[in-house]
């Protein structure tokens, strides 16, 4: 026996998501039902899905209720696992809530609850930008192995309230010869995996006070994709560290998908990281699930 349920498509720069408006949390989604949905072939076809939920009703959500946020983004990868958070994806969300009714954010900030905390998204010129608050750099060096990429490189660990490792390559051309298809692996291998961006940086590097790089990213549980809100912020970080203190605290990123902008700024004396880009709601429709 199967039910039919309401969805729609979205994008932040290609990077794409089933959303599944559950207000009340009824709905209990298995890994499997998931990775149907966001099958390209037999299901709607995307790079994750985002349930849309009351904090209340989720116990996950607890944090965020009890700092007075209606909504929480219940991420989950292609697979079907449960991730911490996603750059692209709470745009997408704000994005719906707007479309639907459910936030007014011409009033002032989105707060969403997360599994990495709440996030205040804001409309942007780029369409809405995200505060991903805090983000951890680890100096601890990884070596990162791809297909077509001759010798292991170094990468550097970057937490924006998920892990990434993220490595520098020389060259597009380098960039372009590597082979996604299949997972990185990393040495030492991090104990719940990590996104890995491979990043080359402008030439020259800052332009009008604006860094600029350029990135292809491997999501764990979901594999390469065309942009990666969270990993384009991890790369922007990495440079903007491995430039040193003379380094901009506004970048540019451009991904296969498109371009995002990321800007560093002081919040309560503490750094956070802020990522600004599109948000397209595309078709929604209903879809059996088994």
């Amino acid at each position: 026996m199967s039910t039919a349920i309401s969805f729609t498509k979205g994008h932040g720069t290609g990077n794409d998501f089933v959303i599944v408006p559950d207000a009340d949390g009824e709905l209990h989604l298995t890994d499997d039902q998931v990775a149907a949905l966001c099958d390209r072939r037999f299901g709607v076809g995307a790079d994750g899905l985002l349930r849309v939920v009351r904090a209340a009703a989720i116990a996950e959500g607890a944090a965020a209720t009890a700092a007075g946020v209606e909504w929480f983004m219940d991420y989950r990868n292609a697979d079907g696992s449960a991730a911490e958070m996603c750059g692209n994806g709470v745009r997408v969300f704000a994005r719906y809530l707007t479309a639907v009714g459910w936030a007014d954010a011409e009033a002032g900030p989105v707060l969403i609850g997360t599994r990495a905390g709440v996030k205040p998204v804001t409309v942007h010129e780029r369409g809405f930008e995200v505060d991903l608050g805090t983000f951890r750099i680890d100096e601890s060096e990884v070596l990162v192995r791809a297909r077509h990429l001759d010798v292991a490189r170094p990468g550097i660990g970057v937490d924006v309230g998920n892990p990434h490792v993220v490595v520098a390559l020389p060259s597009h051309s380098e960039l372009t010869g590597i082979d996604l298809s299949r997972a990185p692996q990393l040495e030492p291998a991090p104990s719940s995996g990590a996104n890995v961006e491979f990043v080359v940086p402008s030439d020259p590097l800052v332009h009008e006070g604006t860094g600029g790089i350029t990135m292809r990213v491997f999501e764990r549980g979901v594999g390469e994709t065309l942009s990666c809100g969270t990993g384009v912020a991890a790369a922007a970080l990495a440079v903007r560290h491995w430039a040193g203190a003379a380094a901009p605290d506004v970048w540019q990123v451009g991904v296969p998908g498109g371009e995002l902008g990321v800007r560093v700024v002081d919040v309560g004396g503490e750094p956070h990281v802020l990522l600004a880009g599109p948000a397209t709601l595309v078709f929604s429709g209903e879809i059996a699930l088994a």
